[in-house]
């Protein structure tokens, strides 16, 4: 009794197969090396993010480095990934404050040349109940060599709020973001 399907392979469907698993994997790699790569963290709005070697962009890729790459890798924060030598993925952070920028940092959260920046109060614990060192409050002229990376589209981000400025040099990419989801 036959029904009509036959499951023998041919060099027909064998292209087709191909096709269907090799040309995605070729798509996501030639995105990869042209720079895009998708955001699914908290920190961001999630979508698709464009990295550069433009400092002009509104992004950084970093490592971050002392207490707040140990921070970052012990509680999850950062995926476990390639990208950084500790073992953990890169952080993805919009930059707030550069060199000569004057940065306030206050109970209600952090000012950037006069402008209080929406959701950047610190908080003395994570959602998992964890304490958080605060960068203490004061007035900053951020330094040459540095940037302030703060979030401000998650009130729970870490960023400079807990571990202040970042040195350029440990900074990655620059980036932008290309479709939000």
């Amino acid at each position: 009794m036959q029904f009509g399907l036959s499951f023998s392979p041919s060099p027909r469907r064998g292209k087709i197969v191909a096709a269907i698993v090799f040309l995605p994997m070729t798509v996501l790699t030639v995105l990869y090396v042209l720079g895009f790569r998708q955001n699914l963290t908290e920190s961001q709005p999630p979508g698709i993010y464009r990295l550069t070697d433009r400092s002009s962009d509104p992004l950084v890729s970093f490592c971050p480095t002392g207490e707040a790459a140990e921070v970052t890798s012990k509680r999850g924060y950062r995926a476990e990934s390639w990208t950084c030598s500790d073992g953990h993925a890169a952080m993805l952070k919009p930059v707030a404050a550069r060199p000569g920028d004057t940065v306030m940092v206050t109970h209600d959260g952090i000012a950037v040349n006069g402008i209080l920046l929406p959701n950047t109060k610190s908080y003395p614990f994570d959602n998992r109940h964890n304490s958080l060192h605060q960068w203490p409050e004061g007035r900053y002229v951020v330094q040459p060599g540095t940037l302030w990376v703060l979030s401000s589209y998650n009130d729970r981000s870490y960023d400079s709020r807990y571990f202040g400025p970042i040195s350029i040099a440990a900074v990655m990419h620059y980036g932008h973001l290309v479709f939000r989801f």
